[in-house]
């Protein structure tokens, strides 16, 4: 009997979707289940980068780097509109890493995996440069360097978008409760639980099942019972990020050394806003609810008030968020130094394949979704087909972000310019999607306040699986760092007739 699809894939974080956009390409029949929304956990709570990972070159991970910064050049090109340039400033610190490594190892970056699209790496004397302008007098010297910045949940959602355009079906708030062997058929019964109603439960058959779980990717195995002395083990290391007000102007981010030899991002985010993150932190409890510890608000704060002249303390923040990130556990010792690089485990002693995937990164998300499927199924057959293909808006014409958003201009004068711009950053070419029926503001609908029009809540329905206030505000956008209270109220209070007056995107 055949199965009801050939792969279910559990979890829909960026592994799960990105799974399920390689799988669903590849021709296989695709269920993706998540218990919360798309890019819920780890996969909303990185760094927002893209980037090889200067400091795992630290630790003798150049496999990882290189393929890092190569899927970095193939990403940019594929989905430039949530994806950019940035460049990072480093400065030198008297006692840390001497000058002469830091550059062999911005050498080794710049040339690793070869570099077409972002500029090579220099130093710079921070007194003479407006680089050093918001920096302590303390720092003479430094070091520049590209990398690229990311929406992260947009990343996830494209990949979910792209998926169901190819087949896919993708569910949310639907929650794998088991995962048993069929006894009669090489194929497994996974059993699900909707959320989105009265919370009923059912069952599909699948003939080949990848555990996506992020930090529940053992606990996925073991409601099963089928983990065994071989199964590898994770490590839950929660990363956090305060969000404070702007703390110098230009589109640069700074890098920062700290005495434990660990690195601390300050990076642009929002316009109004600079992200300064990440702590990693052994994580025990809840995956779902990770909060910023005092200790992590201050280890921040420490580490941009020893660099910049401009001080702050943790009730500078008007946002914080924290990510728990299920690193594959090879042995090591300190959280710091667990490999970012990813595993995927397969047993096929049940006659049907389960494959889970333990660790991994946002920026190296794409081969691991390629290597998942081939071993999974045993075959090369249009193998990383996601490399040549633009994700949904990515299609920009030679990726230039500014002839885009001019053009936009010329065709919808009636949006306000910096609504525009957010659309063309969120949407790319999909803006067309949105806006190609409307000739007026008018006709965009009631306006929330804060940007937030009723043409844009339908089409995130519509399109991109927003079931929630919190789904529209801070996932699909970032507008809730923006809004006033009463916006996010009404949304609240309009949200469910939206989302019986419009076919809800599953």
């Amino acid at each position: 009997m055949k199965p009801d699809y050939d792969l279910c894939i559990i979890g829909g974080g960026i592994n799960g979707a990105g799974i399920a956009r390689e799988a669903a390409g590849r021709g296989l029949s695709v269920l993706l289940v998540e218990a919360q929304d798309l890019a819920q956990g780890t996969s909303s709570a990185s760094t927002k980068l893209i980037h090889g990972g200067l400091r795992y070159l630290e630790m003798g991970e150049f496999k990882l780097v290189r393929e890092s910064l190569k899927e970095r050049e193939i990403l940019l090109r594929n989905a430039s509109h949530v994806i950019k340039p940035m460049e990072f400033v480093l400065p030198h610190v008297k006692g840390l890493r001497p000058k002469w490594m830091i550059s062999l190892g911005l050498f080794l970056y710049d040339h690793l995996a070869g570099r077409r699209k972002l500029s090579s790496s220099s130093a710079v004397s921070l007194h003479d440069s407006l680089l050093g302008e918001p920096l302590s007098y303390d720092y003479r010297d430094g070091f520049k360097y590209s990398d690229c910045w990311a929406d992260d949940s947009r990343l996830v959602v494209l990949n979910a978008m792209d998926a169901k355009a190819r087949g896919a079906e993708i569910l949310t708030r639907t929650a794998c409760m088991q995962i048993v062997r069929s006894p009669d058929t090489p194929h497994w019964h996974v059993h699900l639980k909707d959320f989105r109603g009265a919370g009923d439960e059912f069952q599909i058959s699948a003939g080949m099942v990848i555990n996506a779980g992020g930090p529940w990717v053992r606990g996925v195995l073991e409601s099963s019972n089928l983990v065994t002395q071989d199964t590898p083990k994770v490590r839950l290391v929660k990363g956090s990020h305060l969000i404070v007000p702007r703390l110098y102007d230009g589109d640069h981010a700074y890098i920062l050394q700290q005495p434990d030899k660990r690195i601390v991002f300050v990076i642009p985010y929002e316009k109004e806003f600079s992200l300064v993150g990440t702590t990693d932190e052994a994580f025990e409890g809840d995956a779902a609810k990770p909060i910023i510890s005092d200790a992590e608000k201050e280890y921040l704060c420490a580490a941009v008030n020893r660099f910049f002249e401009k001080q702050i303390s943790p009730e500078d923040a008007p946002w914080t968020y924290s990510g728990v990130r299920a690193l594959f556990d090879d042995g090591q010792g300190s959280d710091q130094k667990v490999t970012r690089d990813y595993r995927l485990d397969m047993d096929e002693s049940h006659g049907a394949p389960l494959l889970s995937v333990f660790g991994g990164k946002l920026t190296t998300y794409r081969t691991l979704s390629q290597h998942a499927v081939d071993k999974i199924t045993g075959s090369t057959k249009n193998s990383g087909w996601t490399k040549r293909v633009p994700l949904p808006g990515g299609d920009i014409e030679n990726a230039d972000f500014t002839a885009f958003f001019d053009k936009l201009s010329r065709s919808y004068p009636f949006v306000p310019s910096d609504v525009l711009h957010r659309y063309a950053r969120q949407y790319g070419t999909r803006v067309h999607n949105l806006l190609d029926d409307i000739e007026h503001v008018k006709g965009m609908g009631r306006d929330f306040g804060g940007g937030l029009y009723e043409a844009e809540i339908f089409y995130l329905i519509q399109n991109e699986f927003a079931l929630s206030a919190e789904d529209i505000l801070y996932r699909r956008t970032k507008l809730g760092l923006h809004v006033e209270k009463k916006t996010s109220l009404a949304l609240e209070a309009a949200l469910p007739d939206y989302l019986k007056e419009r076919k809800i995107a599953s």
